[in-house]
Order: C-alpha cells, then structure tokens, then sequence
C-alpha cells in the first residue's frame, strides 16, 4: 500500500529572501568603499605593529612600586586596549619583583597613538588658580603679587618657566596632590601657579564625552563624581566664587598640564563637571575613555617606540591558509560526489558566506578596529564544519520526506520546519561558546572567539535568507523534481520506499528461481 503525498504550504518567499540578502551585501560593500576599507587590518602575528616597555616610577612616597601595583596596572592598560576595539593587543608585564615592565605590543602602524592613550598615568586633579600669566618665559615677573602659600622660589620658577618650549608640556604627573606648583596650559598658551589640589582622580565615577549644545560643536568631557568628590567639589566651588581673577577660577590639571581654567561663578553642589578646551572629537573620547577606567596606580617613564616583525613567518601563515583551503575544498567535493547537484547548493552558501564575512571584516576593522590574527583564521575554518552541518542536517530531513512519499517541494517545506529547529539550536551552542571565550579569555583566543561567533551569526543568517530560498526555487525545476540521477534526489539516492519494495521484489524472484 502506497503512502499517499502530502502537501506543507510554503513557509516564506524565497525571491524576497534573496533580496534581502542581495542588499545586505551591497550595504557592507558600499560601507566599506565609501570608509575606504579596502584590506583586513593584519594583527600582530601576521603584520607586526608597534611596541613600548613602560617602567614604572612612583610619583609620591604614598604610591610605592609593587607588583600589586603593576599588575593593577597591567589590568587597567589592556582594559582601555579592549575599549578601543577587538584590537588583538598584549599587554604583559615582564621582569620579576620591583623591577618589572609593562610591555604594550599593538598591531599596524596607529599603534604609536594607542600607545600614547594607555600610557597615561591620568592624575585628574582641580586647583584653585593662584596667578595666571603668559606662556612665554619672564612673563609674570612684573605682576606677580604675594599669595598665601607661594614662596618665593616657587615665583622665579613661574618667571622661568617657558611653555612654548615642548619640554615644558610634557605632563610627567609627578607632583604630589598637596603641593603648591607651576603648570603649563597644554597648549603653552598660558602658565599658572596652582594650590593643592582639593578634588583627584578617584573621586570621579563616570566620564564621557559629548558635544556643548550651549557653545555649538564643541566637544566637552563631562564628569560624576562619587560623594566624597561631590562634596569637596561643592566646596571648591562655594569658596572661590565670590573671589577676584585669577583666584575664581579652577584648573583642571590632567598629569601635570592644565587643560582648562574656567571661572567659577556658582557653586556647583552637583556633582557635575565638564572639561572644555579645544578638544577634537578623538581626543575628547580618548580622555574620558581613560579617566572611565581610572588612574593608574604609578607613574612611568616611556621606553623606546620601536616597530616589531611579525611572530609568523611567511611559511607559517601561507600553510595555515593551504590547510583551510585545502578543508574548504574537500567540503566542496564530499558535498558534489554524496549530494550531486544539490551538492552545488552547499558550495554556493558556503561561497556567499565567505564573501559576507569579508566584507564584514572590512567594516568591522575599521569601525571599531579588528584586526585578524592566525588565531582567527582558526576560529574562521572551525565555521566551516559548523556551517557544512547546517546544510547537512537540512538536506537530510529533505530526504526523510521524500522517502515518506512526499513530493520534492512539500519536502522542502516540511524538511525545513523541522531542520530548522536543530540548525538554529545547535549554532546557538556555538555562539554561548565564543561569548563566554570572549569574555573570560585574553590575548589570541578572544580573536578566536570573535571570528567564531561572527561566522556562526553569519551561517545562520545564510541558511535562512540563502539555503532554503534557493533549495525551494530548485525543487520548482524539473531536473530537481522528477528526481534525475544526477539531482541528488533519485529514487536511489534517497532510498525511497518505492525503489526498497522493487529491490526486495527483484531479490525474491531471483530465489524463486534458483
């Protein structure tokens, strides 16, 4: 007795699927030209990049160099390493007790600037301005008037001092929050004498940046303080508001130089602050991005900048690709010889999926800055098997209702409503996977995990707005549906039970007759 065919309604639009996914790939390619992202930014292994030692220096007797401290400080240097994007950075320390270094290696050639942002000690503190005078040396000679708690050392130093020169802009962080000194404008412009400082860096408990609606497009970096800071700020405020310039205004010194000065005219009981200055859009993200994570717990002395070589050799690199070509080409062939020219269908998905992800690392590295590391190459051909298993199980429950008798397009639709349930289950497992990596690893492994979950989100979306699409058009065509022996689909290949019953007939007679 026959099984008689049933018919599943189609479950989507698969001339609209298609359309999506053509979109989608104009919109990455159209992004990436106009970014003029035309080459994977390289990490350290395949490219090389940039490296500085740091060593540490205490900058008071209250901060002692400990290896506590260098560790904290090795954490708090690769945090704004990873806030600045999937750069595959390292931040090691290297030597033993007190006499460690912070090694910073950072892919590509940007990596001086990098470099430049997490080395910041970012002493935040806010002084009461006691004078102010021009950059130039010898300017507040004249003018200079007795203040309580300047000396008249510290008023031939700020003579001296000479901010046009770049020595002086340094910003070393060096003095101590209870000393009264001499401080540049960080453009040389102007040179102060400031009090001891009665707000610092750990009383801050949120930073941003953002643009003053009140002054245009100007970009400020607004700060929280916690609340002690809050009520010493409160304090600072109250206090100097009703003096005469200079004496009203509060610098906002940032390790060593002044970044702006403004003029107190009300308390600010608050907790709000903003610091102005002629900040760029870049400089005033990468300050609030390293007052976020805090001061370091030292102060350091740079090291030479110095460019590394690549830790791959060229034979290294070139074998880990042959491998994953040579991977990608036997899933292309084991996918023609078993499925035949549904087989093609695989080597279609598995082609798109690769040009999706490339245009994916083009945006992606230049947007937030990855770069691709062998390790991510590894967790690129890992994809592979993932996504050859999603065809795998979608093309075998295609075959289970076709051997129940159905039609080849009520098989389609069937098939996928219950292939689809495993495919989505079984990505998912792999996502939760690359996140927790992530998350909880370092260094290579979390490029690792990244590529991973990206071509696993990307498979996914391949096989619903590509796969099936394109497998329903097929089973419209008659190759396909009038099982030809070359489809992939023939009474043989999916072991149908008309084709069993002839078989067990034909082996019958043959014993009737012997």
């Amino acid at each position: 007795m026959s099984t008689p065919t049933k018919n599943v309604k189609s479950t989507g639009r698969p001339a609209r699927a298609l359309a999506v996914l053509a979109l989608i790939l104009v919109g990455l390619l159209a992004t990436a030209l106009l970014q003029g992202a035309t080459s994977v930014r390289l990490g350290l292994d395949l490219r090389g990049g940039t490296s500085v030692t740091l060593q540490p220096r205490a900058s008071n007797d209250s901060n002692k160099i400990t290896s506590d401290a260098i560790d904290q400080a090795v954490s708090i240097i690769r945090q704004r390493v990873n806030s600045l994007g999937v750069a595959e950075s390292e931040v090691t320390a290297q030597g033993s007790g007190t006499n460690r270094q912070i090694v910073i290696s950072v892919p590509g050639d940007s990596g001086r600037g990098v470099v430049d942002l997490v080395g910041q000690t970012a002493e935040l503190r806010f002084r009461q301005v006691l004078a102010e005078s021009a950059g130039t040396a010898g300017a507040g000679s004249d003018s200079a008037t007795p203040v309580t708690g300047v000396t008249a050392t510290l008023n031939a130093q700020f003579a001296a001092l000479d901010c046009t020169n770049a020595t002086s802009r340094k910003g070393t962080g060096a003095d101590a929050p209870s000393d009264t000194i001499v401080a540049c404008s960080e453009d040389g412009a102007f040179k102060y004498i400031l009090a001891p400082a009665e707000v610092v860096g750990r009383q801050v408990s949120k930073a941003s940046a953002g643009i003053d609606t009140q002054a245009g497009s100007q970009w400020i970096v607004s700060l929280t303080f916690n609340g002690e800071g809050t009520k010493a700020f409160g304090a600072l405020t109250a206090r100097v508001t009703s003096l005469t310039s200079p004496q009203n205004q509060v610098a906002i010194v940032l390790d060593g130089l002044v970044q702006s000065a403004p003029s107190i005219n009300e308390a600010i009981p608050s907790g709000n602050a903003q610091i102005t200055g002629n900040f760029t859009q870049v400089r005033a993200q990468n300050l609030a991005n390293v007052l976020k994570y805090g001061a370091l717990p030292l102060a350091f002395d740079r090291g030479e900048v110095q460019q590394v070589s690549p830790t791959l050799g060229a034979d290294q690199l070139h074998a880990g690709l042959l491998a994953g070509a040579l991977g990608l080409l036997l899933v292309f062939l084991f996918s023609i010889l078993y499925y035949r020219a549904l087989g093609l269908v695989t080597v279609g998905s598995l082609l798109v999926s690769g040009g999706l992800l490339y245009l994916a690392f083009l945006v992606l590295g230049k947007n937030i800055g990855f770069t691709l590391t062998l390790a991510g190459i590894a967790g690129a051909i890992v994809a592979i098997g993932i996504t050859a298993d999603s065809f795998i199980v979608y093309f075998e429950r295609i075959r289970d209702e076709a051997r129940e008798g159905r039609t080849l397009r009520s098989a389609v639709e069937s098939g996928w409503l219950r292939a689809r349930h495993t495919i989505v289950i079984a990505d998912m497992v792999s996502v939760l996977a690359a996140v927790l990596l992530y998350f909880f690893a370092v260094g290579g492994v979390r490029g690792f995990a990244f590529t991973l979950g990206l071509t696993t989100v990307i498979d996914l979306l391949i096989v619903f707005i590509f796969t099936k699409p394109l497998v329903t058009l097929l089973a419209k065509v008659n190759f396909f549906a009038s099982g030809h022996s070359l489809s992939g689909f023939s009474a043989k290949s999916i072991g149908s039970k008309n084709q069993m019953a002839q078989h067990k007939s034909e082996v019958s007679t043959e014993g009737v007759e012997g």
